[in-house]
């Protein structure tokens, strides 16, 4: 069949098979014999009689084509193989394609890709938090705790130190002031502001003034002590409670006499200081018919005598 389809002798395809049986049976060239070749035929209703029986597979057939150079018919099958090569070479026209569906399969992708990412970040974060926040907890349960604990307590004791120290400055205080004689420079050098102001007042008391009274004010333009004396006269009185080296300047002098003339239409004005004047303030003083009532002066009338302006005239 074979010689037949290449229009050829048997003679021919058995030559060829004899020179090149290797080759065509890696083709798939085979020969049946005995029981395979039974076996071929019952199914294949080949009746033909012979004890053997080639069979050719369609690649072994186009090696054959290959192979004979005299047939018309395998220069027509190379022919076909020659074509078919070069049309496979020829490349295909490019298929178009919708860039619109790919730009917005692009699109869709970099949003699934953007939110993936984003989503992994924040959860990323989100234990980092957790773990941080931990940590924080952690190391403030430890360390902070114990010592804000240790801190109140230690100003808890501290406190009550302060508190006792004062209490004990504070019995000091007084016993001092009890051992001191009450008119004593050393006591009033240890009152307060507030303190030499009632001491003073209770001194216009005892020499008979009336209606003595702070007046509470810390203007400038105000006096420390206002009543009247045993005779009804206005009584304007300042203190200054200063450091036994300082002196009481001609400025403040100045003003009390402003004030005590000008605000209160004082008849007697005072002026005392737990320090001295200078000499200016003490003219200025006598000019305007001010009592200037120094360390000295202070002591004395302190210690019980009476002050010559508030005696009656």
């Amino acid at each position: 069949m074979v010689a037949e389809y290449f229009e050829v002798g048997i003679k021919a395809i058995k030559s060829l098979i004899h020179d090149h049986r290797e080759e065509l049976e890696a083709s798939g060239y085979r020969v049946l014999t005995g029981t395979e070749l039974g076996s071929f035929k019952e199914p294949s209703s080949l009746h033909r009689h012979g004890r053997h029986l080639a069979l050719f597979t369609r690649r072994t057939v186009l090696n054959v084509a290959m192979l004979l150079r005299d047939s018309i018919v395998t220069r027509q099958v190379r022919t076909y193989l020659l074509d078919a090569e070069e049309s496979h070479r020829i490349p295909k026209a490019p298929r178009l394609v919708d860039n619109s569906v790919v730009h917005s399969l692009v699109e869709w992708l970099d949003e699934r890709i953007k939110h993936t990412v984003a989503e992994q970040l924040a959860q990323q974060d989100r234990r980092m938090a957790r773990v941080a926040e931990d940590t924080v907890r952690a190391v403030v349960g430890r360390t902070v705790v114990p010592l804000l604990n240790l801190a109140v307590a230690f100003a808890g004791e501290q406190r009550r130190e302060v508190s006792e120290i004062r209490r004990e400055l504070g019995r000091i205080d007084r016993a001092l002031r009890a051992r001191m004689p009450t008119g004593g420079m050393a006591a009033m050098d240890a009152m307060t502001w507030r303190e030499l102001e009632d001491h003073i007042a209770g001194l216009c008391r005892r020499d008979g003034c009336i209606s003595v009274a702070n007046t509470s004010s810390n203007s400038d333009l105000s006096a420390d002590l206002i009543g009247r004396t045993v005779d009804g006269r206005t009584l304007v009185v300042q203190c200054k409670h200063f450091a036994p080296h300082r002196r009481v300047e001609s400025g403040d002098m100045q003003k009390f006499v402003g004030m005590a003339r000008v605000e209160y239409e004082a008849d007697v004005a005072l002026f005392v200081t737990t320090a001295t004047f200078t000499t200016a303030a003490m003219d200025l003083a006598v000019r305007n018919g001010v009592t200037a009532v120094h360390r000295r002066l202070l002591e004395s009338w302190s210690a019980g005598t009476r002050l010559q302006v508030l005696r009656r005239p």
